[in-house]
């Protein structure tokens, strides 16, 4: 038999079909900054600076890690692209920058254009409420290096801040607050730990009393974007520092921002941990410490701000139907 792409599992049409249907999703995310059309080889995007003394450009690029088995064992694909823009997002707009632009990355073992389509469609969906343009992507379709069902994804934002207005925590000093702000689940890490000690025990598609909910669909939550909140405090509040609690939990995320010489006491036990958080602990008898370390434990934001700015950043956040709690202080 003649040896094509095909038979060695890399199907070209399937990839066409994928183009078509994702082009619509994409074109939905365009503003006037965006000059180029889907399909051509380099993304084209002029940006207003309007305003800006000086411009400086801020990136990141991420993944969701295993978050995408979860997707996978329960066929569901459109909300994994929202987890990684959100994601993608919240880590400028801690530094103070507004999100410009997002490239997306997606490979799988079998390219199945629905599926890819639903992901792609996520990737719009969070980049249209992040007032963000989806300007290009890559699709990979690698039979041998992932199974025919996994796959996987990962995305670059750029944004902008202007240099007088980057937020880094220079000015953190002791006795300044931290104000955390809620998560609504894991968002996008220990999902390696938390699939371990939970699938064990449970099926995706259980109904879980703890839960009020199936795993599957609590594990699948949206990763929040913070954005609006980020947006409010900085035009409101003398914020010193952001961070976003990803992996390395609340201690690990913040030190990142803290001057040498000083540390964090956190008040642990202060604010309600969200039930999943919970359900691991308690089925794997995992300590405190360990939690601590690898989940945001209920905590997806904080800002510090001195204790002459905490009523004001508590008020702006009600404004806006946010929950703001002290979880701690800068020693």
């Amino acid at each position: 038999m003649d040896q094509t792409y095909k038979s060695a599992g890399v199907d070209i049409e399937a990839g066409e079909k994928t183009v078509d249907k994702i082009k619509g999703y994409a074109k939905s995310t365009f503003n006037k900054s965006v000059l180029a059309d889907i399909g051509m080889f380099g993304a084209f995007y002029e940006p207003d600076f309007t305003g800006l003394e000086k411009p400086v450009l801020v990136s990141s690029v991420d993944g969701v890690g295993t978050k995408l088995k979860i997707a996978v064992d329960m066929e569901k694909y459109d909300t994994i692209g929202q987890d990684l823009v959100n994601h993608c997002v919240n880590d400028i707009a801690v530094c103070g920058a507004k999100p410009l632009f997002f490239l997306d990355y997606y490979a799988t073992g079998k390219l199945n254009p629905d599926n890819a389509a639903n992901v792609i469609k996520g990737f719009a969906t969070a980049c249209k409420e992040n007032d963000c343009a989806l300007v290009g992507g890559e699709t990979a379709e690698m039979p041998g290096l992932y199974q025919e069902n996994d796959f996987d994804v990962s995305g670059t934002i750029v944004g902008v801040v202007d240099k007088s207005k980057i937020i880094d925590g220079k000015r953190i000093q002791k006795g300044d607050l931290l104000i955390g702000f809620p998560s609504n689940g894991l968002h996008t890490n220990g999902y390696s730990l938390a699939r371990k000690v939970l699938l064990e025990k449970f099926s995706v598609t259980d109904f879980v009393p703890e839960l009020n909910n199936i795993l599957g669909d609590e594990l699948l939550k949206v990763h929040k974007s913070y954005l609006q909140l980020i947006t409010a405090l900085k035009n409101s509040v003398d914020v010193k520092g952001l961070s976003h609690i990803t992996g390395g939990g609340i201690i690990g995320n913040t030190k990142r921002i803290i001057p040498k010489g000083f540390d964090l006491l956190i008040h642990w036990g202060t604010w309600d941990m969200p039930a999943i958080f919970k359900l691991i602990q308690h089925t794997a008898n995992i300590s405190n410490e360990e939690m601590h370390k690898v989940f945001n434990c209920g905590i997806g934001l904080i800002a510090v701000v001195s204790k002459e700015e905490k009523l004001n950043a508590f008020q702006v956040a009600h404004d806006i139907h946010e929950h703001p709690l002290l979880i701690g202080e800068v020693i």
